[in-house]
């Protein structure tokens, strides 16, 4: 990183003092060890969970997956500059949002890294308003991401307490087919496939065809079928 040093907070400007639950975590990654106290003091005063770190390899050592977190990451990281870091979380499946930091003002990096996935894109002296207000979003859209993995996750569980039988008339189903055509198909009664359909619903705890439809498009069923015709 470039031995020039930054004041870390830009004066003038700060964040209201709301609270905000230590229900997630902020990741702080920058070299500068007078950075990270600064942003760890000023985040923590608005009551968010920090975990501040100097090292990429440290930050990698102590990210979890599963976590609901953003970080906060200095684009200048000498181990790993801040793009690549994001290339390799993204290669891990870690998709945690990221507030990027520099020192400069760089418009094509900042254009890259909000295309790659940042949610912010920060230039030092840091505003703390602006960080605060960037941190709050992060942390939603990975509260978010976090929720839609849970419910995509227990789908999943229904889906697999479907029976065989159940399965193919799910597929058929979402398809757009009806009773009729789906009894014809599986060689069966129409008030079989009623009572397969009765299941179905129960048991993937849906209320209509387009709730199935939903849940089908999320668990990716039915998109075999679909491209092969």
């Amino acid at each position: 990183m470039s031995a020039t040093r930054h004041s870390p907070l830009a004066t003038g400007n700060q964040p209201p003092a709301t609270c905000h639950p230590p229900l997630a975590t902020v990741y702080l990654l920058d070299d500068e060890p007078d950075m990270v106290k600064a942003l760890t003091r000023l985040l923590r005063a608005k009551h968010f969970e920090v975990r501040g770190f100097t090292s990429v390899r440290a930050f990698l050592e102590a990210c979890q997956p599963q976590e609901i977190a953003c970080l906060v990451l200095d684009v200048a990281m000498p181990e790993l500059d801040g793009l690549e870091l994001q290339q390799r979380l993204t290669h891990k499946g870690i998709l945690i949002p990221i507030i990027f930091l520099t020192g400069h003002g760089d418009i094509p990096m900042s254009v890259r890294a909000i295309k790659a996935g940042a949610t912010e894109f920060l230039t030092k002296p840091v505003d703390a308003v602006a960080l605060v207000r960037a941190v709050r979003a992060a942390l939603e859209t990975a509260q978010a991401r976090h929720e839609a993995i849970v419910e995509t996750a227990a789908l999943a569980a229904r889906l697999a307490a479907l029976t065989p039988r159940e399965r193919e008339v799910m597929e058929l189903v979402v398809s757009g087919k009806l009773n009729k055509q789906i009894a014809a198909d599986l060689g069966t009664g129409e008030q079989n496939i009623k009572l397969h359909r009765q299941h179905i619903m129960h048991k993937m705890a849906v209320v209509s065809v387009a709730d199935l439809v939903r849940a089908a498009e999320r668990l990716g069923v039915g998109k075999t079928e679909t491209s092969g015709q």
